[in-house]
């Protein structure tokens, strides 16, 4: 089936109970035992036991996201469905890392991600780290020891948009005798499917694209199911940041639309970041669909379109800036239906990492919504008036 299909149908069904044409929240948290339970681990998770070991919702959501992330070829893969972006995360750090071992990532990630690789896991369980410019597969190689069990990528990545080629570093972390997890949350499976690139493990925030309304939070794993069985049951059940039935339902709702939304995403950021480029207004865009971004034909050649994220700076006080928008929002997050921006300095924790503009003027991160393009350059050329 083709994604529109996909989006559709996958994941849903009759309901046999109520012959609803789309499946309800099933709002338990625990289920009816065999007439013997006298076998069943309390950890079980193929037997419906307890929502913390997995719910209906989180199950059929979970169908959905393992089709998508494989374009309906689903084979051996599987998705753990988790709490939240960063539990997923988490998870698969927490899975398949102890003390002593090592990981390579990108260099340019989500502030979470930074700190967990940086921070926590280094002072709290002796796991060490070397953060690299992943665009360049021979740095990732440079940065591996005999003790890296892990490289992990963010792709495009948060806030730079600086894209990483999957395939080249697959290549290299399995050299190495280490897994490859890629964080595809601005990609989604609609733009780019790293598992079919050669990566063992995808990781999305559910709370961005995939939900698409700004009013559910989640994140999952997928890759092949000997490795997800792994997190279900250590970062699932034993860890417990399990997605409640309703987040699951909305997100499954959202998910419907994500091809028609992907679409406009795209377009309409390609829009909006030649027209920023070329205002002189303005200190800099960075775009993957720009000409002028260092991975455009890498991205043009391995994604399926440029996204709907984009950072930029003016040549003035960008709080002044964010301020005199009528229509675009002040607000993290991203991938909703309707246009957000946040304004980050250039001495953030992560600045180092970041290119020089990033460091000289700080960034909007600028998040192109649903709206009509003509609308949002507009309420971006009168803000810019107003300074």
């Amino acid at each position: 089936m083709h994604f529109d299909t996909l989006s559709v149908h996958a994941g849903n069904a009759v309901d046999p109970g109520t012959g609803a044409v789309r499946r309800p929240i099933v709002a338990a948290n625990s289920y009816a035992l065999p007439a013997d339970p006298s076998t069943l681990s309390w950890s079980d998770v193929d037997t419906p036991i307890y929502t913390r070991n997995g719910g209906a919702n989180q199950g059929w959501l979970e169908e959905k996201l393992a089709l998508l992330e494989t374009a309906g070829d689903r084979g051996n893969v599987d998705a753990v469905a988790l709490a939240s972006g960063v539990a997923a995360l988490h998870a698969v750090f927490f899975t398949f890392l102890r003390s002593g071992d090592h990981v390579v990532s990108s260099d340019v990630t989500y502030v979470a991600t930074h700190r967990l690789l940086t921070e926590l896991l280094p002072d709290k369980y002796g796991i060490t780290a070397t953060l690299v410019d992943s665009s360049d597969p021979e740095a990732v190689r440079a940065a591996i020891r005999p003790e890296t069990r892990l490289v992990h990528v963010e792709t495009p990545a948060n806030p730079s948009t600086r894209i990483t080629d999957v395939e080249a570093v697959a290549a290299v972390a399995h050299e190495a005798g280490a897994l490859l997890s890629v964080d595809a949350t601005f990609a989604t499976p609609i733009l780019q499917r790293p598992l079919a690139l050669g990566a063992d493990l995808v990781v999305h925030s559910l709370t961005k694209y995939l939900n698409g309304h700004g009013d559910a939070m989640g994140g999952a794993v997928i890759g092949d199911r000997a490795l997800t069985d792994r997190i279900r049951t250590d970062a699932q059940v034993n860890v417990g940041g399990v997605l409640s039935p309703f987040a699951a339902w909305l997100i499954m709702r959202g998910a419907v639309t994500l091809p028609l939304r992907m679409r406009r995403h795209c377009a309409s950021a390609q829009t909006v970041a030649e027209w920023l480029a070329a205002d002189p207004r303005v200190a800099y865009t960075t775009y993957p669909g720009l000409p002028t971004h260092p991975q455009h034909e890498l991205a043009a050649r391995t994604m399926d379109g440029f996204g709907g994220m984009m950072a930029f700076a003016v040549r003035g006080d960008q709080n002044a800036f964010v301020a005199n928008l009528k229509v675009i929002t002040s607000a993290v997050s991203l991938g909703h239906d309707e246009s957000l921006i946040v304004h980050v300095a250039g001495d953030d924790e992560r600045a180092r990492s970041w290119p020089a503009e990033f460091r000289e003027w700080g960034h909007l991160r600028f998040s192109v919504g649903l709206e009509d393009p003509r609308d949002l350059i507009t309420d971006l050329d009168q803000a810019l008036r107003a300074l």
